[in-house]
């Protein structure tokens, strides 16, 4: 099939990297994703507040997963930082990926929840490709578009002279 230079549509509907439909299903992503983990961190910590004691206790019965043992030392030595951290962690990067601020420090997080996630549930009996991966994915694109900068507070907190003095900051922000 070869490209017809005189399609009529070309002009008004394309998907440029830098179009204004790129900027608004970033947005959209950073949104939904950034609401995804609020609910899930909030919702643990309504039902259990900073004890939530189910994240050792599954890491604790991952025996034969494919981390092997680093799931089950982590259940038996880390529940301190694990039962408070899960519910908290997920809260706060959700909220910052919805306000768009501190988007790729937030997106970075999420991502290694959903790595930590997706090779720790690896009995992959739907194959590799499963949720937890799909959410990994979302995180890696809002993360690598710098999502926050569209209709978020990274657009505005960049502007800042903090951050313009600071040009390395802009690698949390975006």
């Amino acid at each position: 099939m070869s490209y017809q230079a005189t399609n009529p549509l070309a002009d008004e509907f394309e998907l440029g990297l830098d179009g204004p439909l790129t900027a608004y299903w970033l947005a959209f992503l950073r949104v939904v994703t950034g609401w995804w983990f609020f609910h899930a961190g909030a919702t643990k910590l309504v039902e259990n507040g900073l004890a939530f004691t189910y994240g050792p206790a599954y890491l604790q019965q991952m025996t034969g997963t494919a981390l092997g043992p680093i799931p089950v030392w982590m259940g038996n030595n880390l529940a301190w930082l694990i039962a408070p951290g899960v519910p908290l962690f997920e809260t706060l990067i959700g909220l910052a990926l919805m306000a768009g601020a501190l988007t790729r420090l937030a997106a970075f997080g999420g991502a290694v929840f959903m790595t930590l996630f997706w090779v720790g549930n690896a009995g992959f009996g739907h194959g590799l490709v499963n949720g937890d991966l799909m959410g990994l994915l979302l995180f890696v694109t809002v993360m690598v578009g710098g999502a926050g900068r569209y209709y978020g507070l990274d657009a505005v907190i960049e502007r800042l002279a903090l951050v313009e003095r600071h040009p390395k900051l802009r690698y949390l922000l975006g």
